[in-house]
């Protein structure tokens, strides 16, 4: 990855957590940008987002920030100085989900697995 791809995906990610983060919109909920993937030609942003609560909660966030696609364009357009901004396509970042699951089952393996102690 070149240094401009890097400096521009870096950016894009601090700008979008800023735009969520100030959003007003009751039905986003607890959202956190986790990484920003660019195509090579910076034509295409893969926003990767971990959403906390409920399925349904997460259905609804993730659709709320599809249909407000336009919008985020628009707001990242006017902070970020590039001659075209790239296409956003929010993506569910679930390895926050998967590391607490395994964290989990490993914690319940060693409590399986530790020697009872007989007084």
């Amino acid at each position: 990855m070149g240094v401009r791809q890097e400096r521009l995906r870096e950016e894009i990610k601090r700008e979008m957590t800023d735009i969520l983060r100030r959003s007003k919109d009751p039905r986003i909920g607890f959202v956190t940008v986790t990484d920003v993937e660019l195509s090579r030609d910076l034509e295409h942003a893969r926003v990767f987002v971990t959403v906390m609560g409920k399925p349904a909660e997460k259905e609804q966030t993730l659709a709320v920030l599809k249909a407000a696609t336009g919008y985020i364009r628009t707001e990242l357009a006017r902070r970020v100085r590039v001659r075209h901004v790239p296409e956003v396509v929010f993506v569910e970042d679930e390895s926050v989900e998967r590391g607490l699951r395994v964290d989990r089952l490993l914690r319940e393996i060693a409590a399986e697995q530790k020697p009872e102690v007989s007084s």
